[in-house]
């Protein structure tokens, strides 16, 4: 009873911060919606540049075979500007750029390989996304005239086709937009980081600095239900965060601009409410954690300082996923925050998340919150002594 007295208390104190918590809720639950706006609206500008079938070529005036070829497929030809290396470079000019020399048609009709050159830049990220696509072109333009050439000698072009390859992806639509949005669940763990800070040190450090800790610590109530009330407050903040931060995913997919983004990337209420039970047990430890640092300082910034280290720790973990590329490891999941992500990329991708997977990071979870809750006690127990 005395816990759930001073977690109403503590709930409305920190829910009186108006500006504090709307700072809070704007900067994390504005940012994954926005993130994701942007990623669609790079998938659109990559989707539009493929559809304006555009090449880009120098010395197109020496290839009329191939120019032939080029229109029949439906591109553009547009003649590259003088400066076009510069253009690359600077990240003006968002194509590549096909190089064609003199002696392209005296070449190809007599049986040699003409030279061509695709001019890009790795630095420019738009004109070398369109390299493989410029390849691709020019390898049909070489395969049509060597089946040509073997036509017209009486040989069959299948003897050369030895092998008959095809590829198949064992991706779902879900798995290959994953790879886009692979960054949200990184966001959504921020928010409930965050959220949770600021209520985790107003209720430990903040109220020693405001003198209102000593006054508390006089009341009949036991000091381990005044943790629980305080720790319960928190946790509680933090889960609100992570609530609308993982509910304004719904509304923000009506304003995907890509098509092909939006009917891959698929998040309901499903994948909201798993996202909810991940992060429950998280935001429980986060703030256990939070408030044992907290509650050794003496002013709000020295907690604020000292809790730097879970807020590096927790931003640093989920890039274990990124560097480590021989995929999820089992002993990921008894790493907090490491195996919350592990999860929610799984329910992006569409995969199955059972009982016993979320069982791990739920123990887990659940020791770190009960000996942060254990030294937040004794530490108020020997403060009440003194």
């Amino acid at each position: 009873m005395n816990a759930w007295v001073v977690f109403r208390k503590e709930l409305i104190d920190a829910l009186r911060d108006r500006r504090t918590l709307f700072m809070v809720v704007l900067s994390s639950v504005a940012i994954g919606p926005l993130v994701l706006i942007a990623l669609s609206a790079l998938v659109a500008g990559i989707e539009k540049r493929a559809e304006e079938r555009t090449v880009v070529v120098a010395g197109i005036e020496h290839a009329p075979t191939l120019r032939n070829y080029l229109e029949r497929q439906t591109y553009r030809i547009e003649t590259a500007p003088v400066d076009y290396e510069v253009g690359l470079k600077n990240q003006s000019l968002g194509d590549p750029v096909l190089l064609i020399g003199k002696g392209f048609e005296a070449e190809l009709a007599r049986g040699e390989a003409p030279l061509l050159e695709i001019v890009s830049s790795s630095g420019n990220q738009r004109a070398s996304t369109s390299v493989n696509r410029l390849n691709r072109l020019l390898r049909g333009f070489a395969t049509e005239h060597a089946t040509l050439r073997l036509a017209l000698r009486g040989v069959a072009p299948a003897t050369l086709e030895v092998l008959d390859v095809q590829e198949r992806d064992l991706a779902n639509p879900q798995s290959r937009a994953a790879q886009l949005t692979g960054m949200l669940p990184f966001f959504v763990l921020m928010a409930v980081l965050y959220g949770a800070l600021n209520a985790a040190l107003d209720t430990t450090a903040g109220e020693r600095e405001r003198g209102s800790l000593e006054p508390l610590l006089m009341n009949p109530a036991s000091r381990l239900s005044l943790v629980i009330g305080k720790w319960g407050a928190v946790a509680a903040v933090g889960m609100l965060i992570a609530l609308l931060s993982c509910f304004s995913f719904l509304p923000a997919q009506g304003l995907l601009r890509s098509e092909t983004l939006s009917a891959m990337f698929q998040f309901g209420f499903r994948e909201a409410a798993l996202f909810l039970a991940l992060l429950a047990p998280l935001a429980a430890a986060l703030a256990a954690v939070m408030m044992a640092i907290a509650i050794r300082c003496k002013t709000f910034k020295e907690a604020q300082a000292n809790n730097t280290v879970v807020i590096l720790g927790v931003s640093l973990l989920p890039l274990v996923t990124v560097f480590n590329q021989s995929g999820e490891a089992p002993w990921h999941l008894a790493v907090p925050a490491l195996g919350q992500v592990a999860l929610m990329n799984r329910v992006l991708k569409g995969e199955a998340v059972g009982v016993l997977d979320m069982a791990l990071p739920l123990a887990v979870c659940a020791l770190i919150a009960a000996l942060g809750i254990a030294f937040v006690a004794r530490h108020l127990r020997i403060a009440a002594l003194r």
